[in-house]
């Protein structure tokens, strides 16, 4: 069983509405994991909380919650729209998402299409949708039930395939950290 999130919890600032879905048969990709990598570790999946170095005034709090003490709610729709992200990114390059517990990378987007692209897709969805050339494989896995995780625990969003392939719907909370952690 996985954890969840108690039913003291507030969750009125959370959205239930990714569920996710499975690779498609004979792909490469996405790279499988197993529900041993969400397994109770000393704070929650994780193995320490949020590290206070996050990015884009992202809130450290919710992203405990999501990161380590979740594993079915996501930052409500929209939320990276309210921080600033869009006034700080990178839009004639790369920008390397981290994790927002281990700080290291996860995400380097975009790639294979243009920043426009990027953010178009993501408002479209109302996450930062990132696609199989964006993920760090090293340390990203998707679960049977689209569950998108870090490989030390820490909870990500989820693979929503559409026509184009995977998308990864990723919580801006989850890869907040600067690089590193630092």
């Amino acid at each position: 069983m996985g954890l969840s999130m108690s039913s003291t919890t507030n969750t009125s600032d959370l959205s239930d509405g990714c569920k996710g879905g499975s690779a498609a048969p004979g792909s490469k990709y996405p790279i499988m994991g197993d529900e041993s990598l969400m397994k109770a570790k000393a704070h929650g999946t994780c193995a320490t909380p949020v590290k206070n170095s996050v990015r884009w005034g992202c809130d450290p709090s919710l992203a405990d919650r999501i990161c380590c003490y979740n594993r079915h709610y996501a930052e409500h729709s929209g939320y990276w729209l309210t921080t600033n992200f869009l006034k700080e990114v990178d839009r004639k390059g790369e920008t390397t998402f981290y994790d927002s517990v281990t700080g290291r990378p996860l995400f380097v987007a975009p790639r294979g299409r243009t920043f426009a692209e990027f953010e178009a897709e993501s408002r479209s969805h109302g996450w930062p949708s990132f696609r199989d050339a964006e993920v760090v494989w090293d340390d990203v896995r998707v679960l049977d039930d689209g569950e998108c995780v870090s490989v030390s625990g820490t909870h990500l969003g989820h693979n929503l395939p559409d026509r184009q392939g995977n998308r990864y719907c990723i919580n801006l909370v989850s890869v907040c950290a600067t690089k590193g952690g630092e």
